[in-house]
């Protein structure tokens, strides 16, 4: 078991805070503490149905939020309560999102601390916890790169140290010399296993030295200790850049949630830990300066407790969340009008791969806040030399090299949103996205419906067989994306549409996974206009007419059906291009193949297919009468 145990004793600096400084501390980690009193005695009334607590752990959450500035991002879990109430948060909506309220920041879409609030500038999480450390990676670089002199802090536990996205995040970080304080909370458990059974190290900040950052060891539950830590590094790295890795030492008096119950710790722990409670020492310390009376402490407690029964009558009287398909839909991606820009007539004879790069060149030109990464997309050009010559052009704080590290990159994407950037990420090849695909349908395709916040990145996948490259190089997964709500899948089957395509795609401020087939890079050339130009998103495209069957098809089966039918002459067939493969662009072709006698499809993998996307029956799709 980790030895949290063996703390100094806890000794108050006030330095240079002044009084009031003091008992405006006092405030704030008093009312965490009255909530979470409030929300044990209505679990056990039945009024709420499950609750984290982190009763034992405020000192952490609240002093970190004080030391910052009030619109620096922070990136917190589920015992982070002193976050949300450090920035103010109204207690009736925040009570409303516990109980699945419209009102709640999520509009009852989750009871739980998985949401966030530009508004407050705090990041939602998800259960998976390690990504939280990544889009804190790509706010701090939105910040750098924009001058902004802010710093980002992220939370984790000492169990989501053993997650990759872990190292990826610290890795990133110390690299590109990014503004971020990583805090650890490591109260000894990870729910039910201790410490010894989840790391080796003697101490988790140890491995600080290993990505060539600073780190530091605190005592989590002294207040002032964390307050002040976060506040002089704070300072330092706005101002010279680098990140942080502190090691908040604590104890949970409660369990994991209040229905694992506290029986696999040992009970001399709770007796340690009980005598070390941050509120209470705080409090004690400051009666005995005289920077507080009784009388306040009682005043205190009143002022917050009318608050916290005001928030609850709004929470409880409200009504139950009516389910509402259209607002649902509705939320799934953030709203944009599709605007189609027309080119000019001056054109000349692309390549698939010339105009890729053509496209993402404009893109850069246009968008002076659009950033390029991806494993040696700079000097290099990338492995198939698609952002040649970027580097020189835009910079190598645009066109950034990334390390082998997909998790972290495609995570940062949505930070770098949240900093009010955009994103295209180069997978090398399509088949390492698996590395990152938490990120992709957890983090980027639902952050918009679950908070509101939009994920303003383009994923550029080299896929596609016919090449020999085997199973690593070559896979078609593009029906992965297809079937998870808040992703565009885009693929292109000539250059003039993969020119146009992406710089829609870039355009568009929700995610898109844009898919390239290798195998036509460099043997399909067609004529691309020059210059800027979109093709829209959604709209899909007859490639020939036809009224005997109709193939409903994209990307390289376009080539296929065509060739195919050069075959059967006699036949009329109706060929379309999808170009983008989402159930929101199969829907206006339903009607089509439903009135067709034979139609076909073309797709990546029938078990499941783009084809279930179109809500067919598929096997009439996949075998016509």
């Amino acid at each position: 078991m980790g030895n949290t145990a063996n703390m100094p004793p806890m000794t108050f600096e006030r330095r240079h805070l002044t009084n009031e400084q003091l008992r405006q501390l006092y405030v704030a980690i008093a009312k965490p503490r009255r909530i979470e009193e409030k929300m044990l005695i209505l679990l056990r009334q039945g009024k709420v149905s499950k609750w984290f607590s982190g009763i034992g752990q405020e000192g952490i959450a609240v002093g970190v939020t004080q030391a910052l500035e009030p619109d620096e991002y922070i990136l917190p879990l589920h015992r982070n309560l002193g976050v949300f109430t450090g920035r103010n948060m109204p207690l009736g909506r925040l009570f409303a999102q516990w109980q699945g309220k419209m009102s709640g920041f999520s509009k009852g879409r989750e009871r739980s601390f998985h949401f966030g609030s530009n508004e407050h500038h705090i990041v939602g999480m998800i259960s998976h916890l390690g990504p939280q450390l990544c889009v804190a990676d790509g706010i701090a670089l939105a910040n750098v790169l924009q001058n902004k002199h802010k710093v980002v802090v992220a939370f984790t536990g000492d169990g989501g140290t053993s997650e990759g996205d872990f190292h990826e995040a610290l890795n990133v970080a110390a690299v590109w010399n990014l503004p971020v304080i990583f805090i650890i909370e490591n109260n000894g458990y990870g729910l039910s296993t201790p410490t010894n059974e989840q790391f080796k190290a003697e101490t988790l900040v140890s491995r600080a030295q290993g990505y060539g950052m600073k780190g530091k060891r605190i005592y989590g539950n002294n207040l002032l200790e964390v307050y002040h830590t976060i506040s002089e590094i704070a300072q330092d790295i706005r101002e010279t850049p680098e990140p942080w890795l502190i090691e908040c030492m604590t104890f949970r008096m409660r369990g994991h949630e209040e229905a694992s119950g506290v029986k696999y710790v040992p009970k001399e722990l709770f007796e340690l830990w009980q005598v070390k409670d941050p509120v209470e020492n705080y409090q004690n310390w400051l009666l005995a300066e005289g920077v507080i009376d009784e009388a306040f402490v009682t005043e205190t407690r009143k002022a917050i407790d009318d608050e916290i029964e005001a928030g609850l009558k709004l929470a409880f009287d409200e009504p139950e969340v009516t389910p509402n398909t259209e607002t649902e839909l509705n939320d799934i991606y953030a709203p944009y009008t599709t605007a189609s820009v027309a080119p000019g007539e001056a054109t000349r004879e692309m390549r698939l791969v010339d105009a890729v790069s053509d496209g993402l060149r404009e893109g850069m030109r246009k968008h002076d806040n659009l950033v390029i990464m991806g494993q040696d997309v700079a000097e290099y050009g990338g492995v198939f030399k698609i952002t040649d010559g970027f580097a020189a052009e835009f910079g190598k704080h645009r066109v950034r090299n990334t390390p082998i590290c997909e998790s972290v990159i495609l995570s940062a994407g949505l930070g770098m949103s949240v900093g009010g950037m955009k994103s295209v990420i180069e997978m090398q090849f399509a088949d390492f996205v698996t590395s990152g695909f938490n990120a992709v349908v957890n983090n980027l395709a639902k952050s918009y419906w679950r908070w509101g916040q939009n994920a303003d990145v383009v994923v550029r996948m080299p896929s596609g067989a016919g090449v020999g490259a085997g199973p690593f190089h070559s896979q078609s997964n593009e029906s992965w994306f297809a079937h998870t709500p808040g992703l565009k899948v885009v693929f292109p089957s000539n250059p003039y549409d993969a020119k146009g395509l992406l710089l829609a795609s870039i355009d568009d401020p929700n995610p898109v996974m844009f898919f390239e087939h290798k195998a036509l890079y460099r043997s399909l050339t067609g004529e691309v206009p020059e210059g800027y130009y979109t093709v829209p998103l959604g709209k899909a495209k007859v490639v020939r007419e036809g009224a005997d069957l109709s193939i409903i098809t994209y990307g390289m089966g376009v080539h296929w059906a065509l060739d195919a039918l050069k075959e059967f002459p006699d036949i009329q067939c109706r060929d379309t291009d999808l170009r983008c493969c989402c159930r929101w662009t199969m829907t206006p072709y339903v009607a089509t193949v439903q009135r067709l006698a034979k139609p076909l499809c073309y797709l990546d993998t029938p078990h499941p297919g783009i084809g279930a996307e179109s809500r067919l029956d598929k096997r009439a799709l996949l075998h016509p009468p």
